[in-house]
C-alpha cells in the first residue's frame, strides 16, 4: 500500500510535470495560487525554483490511481501531513465520543428500568 503522508506528483491534476499539483495536494493549498506562487518565485529566484521543479518533476514518484477512497479521505491525509499530533488528537476523540454513545446505549438498555426490558418481561 502506497504512503498517504509521502510527496507525489499529480499526474491527474498537472499541467506540465505534476509538481505544483503534487504541492496543492500534500499541503492542500489551492493549486492555482500554487502555480502562481511557483511563477513569481521563478522570477524572483533567477530560475532557480524552475530548477528545483525539473528535478522534483524527475525525481519524486507519480501519485497511485485510487490513494485516497474520498475527498473526505484527501483533507483528513493533508491535515495528517501537516499537523499530525492534531489529527492524532481529532481521531482520539471521535472513539472517546463514539465510546461514550456506546456505553450510554449500553447502559440503557442492560438497565432493570428500561421500557425494553419491561416489554420483554411481560412477554414471558
Amino acid at each position: 500500500m502506497a504512503a498517504r503522508t509521502k510527496f507525489y506528483l499529480d499526474k491527474q491534476d498537472a499541467k506540465w510535470m505534476g509538481v505544483c499539483s503534487g504541492i496543492a495536494d500534500y499541503t492542500g493549498f489551492d493549486l492555482t495560487l500554487v502555480r502562481v506562487a511557483m511563477i513569481v518565485l521563478t522570477l524572483a529566484t533567477s530560475g532557480w525554483v524552475f530548477v528545483a521543479y525539473v528535478a522534483a518533476g524527475w525525481l519524486a514518484p507519480k501519485k497511485p490511481i485510487g490513494l485516497y477512497e474520498t475527498q473526505e479521505d484527501a483533507k483528513f491525509w493533508q491535515g495528517v501531513r501537516s499537523n499530525p499530533k492534531r489529527s492524532t488528537a481529532e481521531v482520539r476523540s471521535k472513539f472517546r465520543d463514539i465510546d461514550r454513545r456506546l456505553a450510554d446505549i449500553e447502559l440503557h438498555y442492560t438497565s432493570r428500568n428500561s421500557r425494553l426490558a419491561e416489554e420483554i418481561d411481560s412477554l414471558r
